[in-house]
């Protein structure tokens, strides 16, 4: 049995619970860490090992206010390991969330979706309590 996967957020990093059972994906917050492959390296595994084995349904939730480009890169290796789920047979959506003002970020939710296999859900939430 996988275990949850799970770090608190901070200023520069984003809060990631990432729940084997239910196939419930959460990152929210900032994804600027000093070292992106570093900090993402741990989440390549847990997905790697999860796309083994998923569960009947998998959410990833995308709740960040801000990545930088090193995370963006990281974003995308993540999305290409769901499409390893998708294949599995088993369902898959991405909810993007971004704010009513946020106009960069739901562009970048539709970069993601133009270019991986996986439905996209953009989903507006207000502001910046919106999260």
């Amino acid at each position: 049995m996988m275990n949850t996967y799970y770090t608190g957020g901070t200023s520069k990093t984003p809060e990631i619970n990432l729940n084997p059972e239910n196939g419930d994906l959460l990152f929210k917050g900032r994804s600027i860490p000093e070292n992106s492959i570093e900090f993402y390296q741990p989440i390549f595994k847990w997905m790697e090992t999860y796309s083994e084995s998923p569960a009947e349904y998998t959410t990833l939730h995308m709740q960040l206010e801000y990545f930088n480009t090193a995370s963006s890169k990281c974003l995308l290796d993540i999305f290409k390991k769901l499409e390893k789920v998708k294949s599995t047979g088993k369902p898959v959506i991405v909810k993007w969330y971004y704010e009513d003002d946020d106009e960069d970020m739901l562009e970048a939710g539709e970069d993601y979706e133009s270019i991986i296999n996986i439905p996209f859900e953009m989903i507006e939430v207000e502001g910046s309590s919106g999260y």
